[in-house]
């Protein structure tokens, strides 16, 4: 069986000095002990800048917002956690016994935080050069695949700038109902544009989720109307 420092070597071809600084990083704070909470901070300090630069140099022509929306979405906890996942990540992480019954391996922000751990421990173990060298490495193929800035900005904006384009108003958003505990709450947002005699309804864990949502099918809705005409 891998060790932790063999794992690491070979899934970021990185070399640990500091058996401590790692086991840190693969620790969850459900484990108890040293977990990977500040660790995950200064990642995901590093992981911005790397990121940054590389957006920067990659995309030439683009300016401020476009940047940012790439960078978005090259560090997010979506591609994080895909990431985590193809390099075999959730296999090392230390959870306690109720996130380990819980499939706490497989879930999306244990694994997204646990890699931004790494990068932390990387930085502080080797430096902002090694750290560098394993980031890139990770998005360099995520790189090549990123939509274009267009296709990147959020359901609200988009849909905005659809409904400006046509000379029409902004549309309302209105919370139809909040459920569940205070720790795990359910938002139902409707989204209305009234010239358009149109309304959808999205959920999501926060209003902002909903919003989005409610805005997505709102966006869907105007597509299927484009496609009969």
């Amino acid at each position: 069986m891998r060790t932790a420092a063999q794992w690491l070597h070979d899934a970021l071809g990185y070399e640990c000095h500091d058996a401590a600084l790692l086991e840190a990083a693969l620790t969850h704070r459900s484990a108890g002990g040293p977990h990977n909470e500040r660790l995950e901070f200064l990642g995901d300090a590093v992981l911005n800048c790397v990121a940054a630069v590389l957006v920067f140099r990659e995309f030439a022509t683009a300016d401020e917002g476009e940047l940012s929306r790439f960078r978005a979405s090259l560090v997010s906890g979506e591609t994080l956690a895909a990431i985590a996942a193809d390099i075999g990540l959730g296999s090392q992480v230390r959870l306690g016994s109720g996130e380990l019954k819980s499939g706490g391996f497989r879930r999306k922000s244990i694994l997204a935080d646990a890699l931004e751990a790494l990068f932390g421990a990387i930085y502080l173990d080797g430096g902002y050069a090694a750290a560098t060298t394993v980031v890139e490495r990770l998005l360099a193929a995520r790189l090549d695949k990123l939509p274009s800035a267009a296709e990147l900005k959020d359901p609200k904006t988009r849909l905005q700038e659809t409904l400006q384009a046509r000379g029409l108003p902004l549309p309302v958003y209105a919370v139809e109902s909040i459920s569940g505990e205070a720790h795990n709450q359910l938002f139902n947002v409707y989204c209305v544009v009234e010239a358009l005699g149109l309304k959808t309804l999205g959920s999501g864990a926060s209003r902002r989720r909903a919003e989005q949502a409610a805005a997505q099918l709102l966006l869907d809705e105007l597509a299927r109307q484009a496609e009969r005409v």
